[in-house]
């Protein structure tokens, strides 16, 4: 599972759950979970206005596409190649090419390393680097995905919200 990477694969406008149902039946048919991991069809919630109603509704991404992530090898191109409603993989030619870690990581897929941290909502903290250095508060909310603390901090004689990455902070007792 080592050389497993996530592959685009064009399909026709519209198919793209029929094509993950399609390939994940197959998946489960030809016994390959160990070598096609996962398939999906990134989708974004929205919001619609209709007669004057706020409606949420899921939109698909990349409209076209699925992402899959495998192994590359004949028997799993052939697989999802020849699978009803995909026109090919995403490269040059009939060579797939996988996304890159920067790309992975935009969409969301790549898997980061977990972070641990010795604070928590709550907390005193000082700021110890950045335009906000020195400056004292209370820690609001923590975000373990974007790696950032949300800080209180006074400015201007108000209570102030301040976003800053986990380097930047310090726990303190005032």
């Amino acid at each position: 599972m080592a050389d497993a990477n996530w592959y685009v694969v064009h399909t026709y406008s519209g198919y793209e759950n029929k094509v993950k149902a399609n390939i994940e039946k197959t998946i489960e048919n030809r016994k390959l979970q160990d070598q096609i991991l996962e398939v999906s069809v990134p989708l974004e919630t929205a919001y619609e206005i209709k007669n004057g109603v706020k409606k949420q509704v899921q939109r698909k991404l990349f409209p076209g596409y699925v992402l899959i992530h495998m192994e590359m090898n004949d028997e799993t191109w052939y697989v999802v190649r020849n699978t009803r409603g995909v026109t090919g993989f995403v490269g040059p030619g009939s060579k797939p090419v996988p996304l890159t870690e920067a790309e992975m990581k935009n969409m969301g897929l790549a898997k980061e390393a977990e972070v641990e941290v010795d604070f928590a909502v709550g907390d005193s903290a000082v700021i110890v680097s950045g335009p906000f250095e020195g400056a004292q508060g209370i820690i609001s909310a923590i975000n373990m995905h974007k790696q950032s603390v949300t800080v209180n901090i006074e400015m201007l004689g108000r209570e102030t919200p301040v976003e800053i990455n986990f380097t930047e902070v310090r726990v303190e007792e005032f």
